[in-house]
């Protein structure tokens, strides 16, 4: 039998690895029922479905190797960057899938969603107060009106594989759905600003940065204290925090 992984595991959710198949289990059923829907819709390479048991989900493991991780070094070439701006265009450009993705959120329950992190941050002397109301004001541009379009929803560096200089796959579509566009890229590039240029270029149009750095603040701010209670650490080099430092 091949080495079991484990690949994240937190209370919401875990994935496993057994040789060729990643195995997830998650406690929310509905979050599944948008992965395995969303990827069927998506026009651009996804895991293969091999069987699907509440709460568990079998899915294939997709060839090539990721970009990299929040934090560790990045890998690829230019062209590989590109192609992955090229494929989150193609994506954003496909027919919306019918519900809110976590990109979708509304700008005033976002706000509000924000407001009380910061406020959670400071009281808790989680982070110091300058660090959080400097990056709420950047994050403010965020709070925008936008156009819906397909976005993926959590679209780290590590949920896309390339083999060379082709994207082979995107993985983990439980927050996919209709939502800004520059959140997902934002995602995608957030603690790897050395890339976005070359994500840009693959993206192929104008994309206003100052609401991309917007999201990287915003993004940040709502992740330090959950990332803290289910056991990672934003305060790793590279990580969310030192995103928001980055901004001063």
């Amino acid at each position: 039998m091949d080495e079991v992984e484990v690949v994240v595991a937190h209370s919401e959710r875990a994935t496993l690895r057994v040789g060729d198949v990643f195995l997830k289990v998650d406690a929310d059923q509905a979050r599944t029922d948008v992965e395995v829907e969303a990827m069927s819709l998506a026009p651009v390479p996804t895991p293969e479905v091999l069987w699907r048991r509440p709460p568990a989900l079998a899915i294939a493991a997709l060839p090539g190797t990721t970009l990299g991780r929040l934090g560790g070094p990045s890998a690829g070439s230019s062209a590989a960057w590109a192609a992955a701006g090229a494929a989150i265009r193609t994506l954003h450009d496909a027919p919306a899938p019918p519900w809110p993705g976590r990109a979708g959120r509304s700008t005033v329950a976002l706000a509000a969603e924000l407001d009380a992190a910061c406020a959670s941050l400071v009281t808790n002397g989680l982070l110091p107060a300058d660090l959080v109301t400097h990056n709420r004001r950047v994050a403010e541009a965020a709070l925008r009106p936008w156009t819906p379009v397909f976005t993926h929803g959590d679209l780290q560096i590590a949920h896309v594989f390339v083999d060379g200089d082709e994207v082979t796959g995107i993985i983990d579509w439980s927050e996919a759905g209709q939502g800004d566009a520059l959140y997902d890229l934002a995602t995608f590039t957030l603690g790897h600003e050395e890339h976005l240029d070359d994500v840009l270029a693959g993206y192929g149009t104008d994309i206003d940065l100052g609401v991309i750095r917007a999201w990287w603040s915003l993004r940040s701010l709502l992740a330090v204290r959950w990332l803290i209670e289910h056991g990672f650490d934003p305060f790793a080099p590279g990580c969310e925090v030192d995103v928001l430092r980055s901004r001063m």
